[in-house]
C-alpha cells in the first residue's frame, strides 16, 4: 500500500539559511534540482529528486530520480509542489526557494498560491521572513512584542480583508493587487487575526525562534482531484 504522507519539506536551489521547522520522521523530502545540496547540508536524504537536473553536474547515485526536460511549464519547484499534492500532503514547507533570481522567487511565491488554491499551507522560508498564502480563509500569527507583518493581494482583488491585533486593523476591505495596502504592518503584543472571505493573500512575518507559524490556519477551499 503506497506510503501516504501529511507534510512534505521541499528544497530549492536557491540560497539556504537553515532549518527554523525541520523535518520529522514520515515525513516526506522533496529535492528539487539543486535543491539537493541543501538537503545533503542539512544531513538529509530526500524521498525523491526531481526536474530538469541543469543545476546539478552529477546526479546522486541509489536515489529515487524523476527527469523533466529542461523546456516545460513547470518550474522544478513546482513540479515539487503538485507532486506533494499529488502524495495527499496538506502542509509544504520550501525552503531554498527565494534569493538568486528574483524572477524564481516571485514564481516561488506564486506556488504558495497554487498551493492555497489546492487546499494546502504552504511556508516558505527566507533569510529573516516567513510567507505563506491564504486563500478563502483565515489565520492567528502568535503573539510578539514587536515586529512586521505584510499581506499583498495575489491575484485578482481580494475581498473581505479582515485584520485584528495589528496596529492598522481593516474590517471586511478589498485589497488590490496594484497598491501595498497591507505591506509593513505591526505586532502590538496580541495575537494576530487575518481573514479573506474571497480571494488570496500573500502574507510574510519577520521569523522568530519560537513560534515561527500560525497558531492556525485554516483555508474554506476544498482539495480537489
Amino acid at each position: 500500500m503506497p506510503q501516504v504522507y501529511d507534510t512534505c519539506f521541499l528544497f530549492g536551489a536557491g540560497p539556504f539559511f537553515g532549518l527554523p521547522v525541520p523535518p520529522q520522521p514520515g515525513d516526506l523530502i522533496l529535492a528539487a534540482d539543486g535543491g539537493y545540496r541543501h538537503c545533503q547540508a542539512a544531513g538529509l536524504r530526500p524521498d525523491l529528486l526531481l526536474g530538469d537536473l541543469d543545476s546539478l553536474e552529477t546526479p546522486p547515485q541509489a536515489l529515487p530520480v524523476q527527469t523533466f526536460p529542461a523546456e516545460k511549464d513547470d518550474t522544478d519547484t513546482m513540479l515539487a509542489a503538485k507532486y506533494a499534492l499529488a502524495q495527499g500532503c496538506t502542509t509544504v514547507h520550501l525552503y531554498g526557494c527565494t534569493g538568486g533570481r528574483l524572477d524564481h522567487t516571485l514564481a516561488n511565491l506564486q506556488t504558495l498560491g497554487y498551493l492555497a488554491q489546492a487546499g494546502a499551507a504552504g511556508y516558505l522560508y527566507d533569510e529573516t521572513y516567513v510567507f505563506t498564502a491564504l486563500a478563502d480563509g483565515h489565520l492567528t500569527l502568535p503573539a510578539r512584542e514587536a515586529g512586521i507583518f505584510s499581506l499583498f493581494c495575489l491575484g485578482e482583488a481580494a475581498k473581505g480583508v479582515t485584520i485584528r491585533g495589528g496596529q492598522y486593523p481593516l474590517d471586511r476591505a478589498t485589497l488590490s493587487p496594484f497598491f501595498p495596502l497591507g505591506v509593513s504592518n505591526h505586532f502590538l503584543g496580541n495575537p494576530v487575526e487575518i481573514q479573506v472571505e474571497h480571494g488570496c493573500l500573500l502574507i510574510g512575518w519577520e521569523q522568530t525562534t519560537e513560534n515561527p507559524l500560525p497558531l492556525r490556519q485554516e483555508s474554506l477551499l476544498k482539495t480537489t482531484d
